[in-house]
């Protein structure tokens, strides 16, 4: 049971994270492979299943309350689906280590821009 906490622990918080803005997906991602010894693949496959009933929520609100605009949807599904394939795809073609430095450059990247843009709107 105990070591059960951990994992609940670490989805709840990005949970509440994610549905503040913050990528929850990406901080599922590092929690789960740097603190739960959780392989990088199949962090990938859990944190797919934690982002599709989010989405999903996600995308029956923004549509109740107006803010999807039918055409912007249109143009962008066929081709984010495309990629999200071949990115799957590339991931399974290219060894695990490969991946881990530019995915934690990234990481770095995404935070400095979160940062950096956040203190531009205060002034």
């Amino acid at each position: 049971m105990a070591e059960l906490i951990a994992p609940f622990l670490a989805a709840l918080a990005t949970g509440v994270l994610s549905s503040w803005g913050v990528g929850g997906g990406t901080l599922l991602l590092v929690c789960m492979t740097l603190f739960l010894g959780v392989g990088h693949r199949e962090a990938q496959a859990i944190n797919l299943l934690f982002f599709l009933p989010t989405a999903g929520i996600s995308l029956f609100f923004h549509r109740k309350n107006g803010f999807l605009e039918r055409d912007t949807w249109r143009q962008a599904a066929l081709p984010g689906v495309l990629a999200s394939l071949a990115g799957a795809l590339a991931a399974l073609a290219v060894d695990v280590s490969l991946l881990r430095r530019p995915f934690g450059l990234f990481l770095l990247y995404s935070g400095a821009s979160m940062l950096l843009s956040a203190r531009g709107r205060k002034k």
